[in-house]
């Protein structure tokens, strides 16, 4: 079982299985929607997510034909995606609380992806900040 929530900690969820696969999506709806080069999610069946506090807080925004984003109405913080038809939630993986100490497998949707980040590049890593 694993924990998440949003920014503000208003709203709570938690999964009822082990950490699934998960990979980096650089769609443009993601990059948008997380004002970044990818978003990290998780897919997990629907059947063992509940939301644990906070579930009227939530807002959501269908960001293509059936599929919500959603997200915490005070801080806007994204949690969740879902497809009605579909047995299965898309986590998004900078929400959960829980320790996880597998990786991402896989960037998918790289043909639109943000031209300024190429996911082969390797950067300098910083402890913290960024330097002066």
């Amino acid at each position: 079982m694993f924990e998440g929530s949003c920014l503000c900690g208003q709203v709570k969820y938690e999964v009822d299985c082990e950490p699934q696969p998960m990979g980096h999506c650089h769609c443009h709806t993601c990059r948008k929607a997380h004002s970044a080069a990818f978003s990290t999610v998780m897919s997990v069946p629907r059947a063992v997510f509940s939301w644990r506090q906070g579930e009227d807080q939530l807002s959501s925004y269908e960001s293509s034909p059936g599929k919500k984003r959603f997200f915490c109405s005070g801080c806007g913080s994204q949690l969740i995606a879902s497809r009605e038809a579909t047995d299965y939630v898309l986590i998004r993986v900078g929400s959960i609380d829980s320790v996880i100490k597998q990786r991402p497998k896989v960037h998918f949707w790289c043909s639109d992806g943000a031209s300024w980040y190429d996911p082969e590049e390797e950067l300098p890593i910083l402890p913290k900040g960024v330097p002066d």
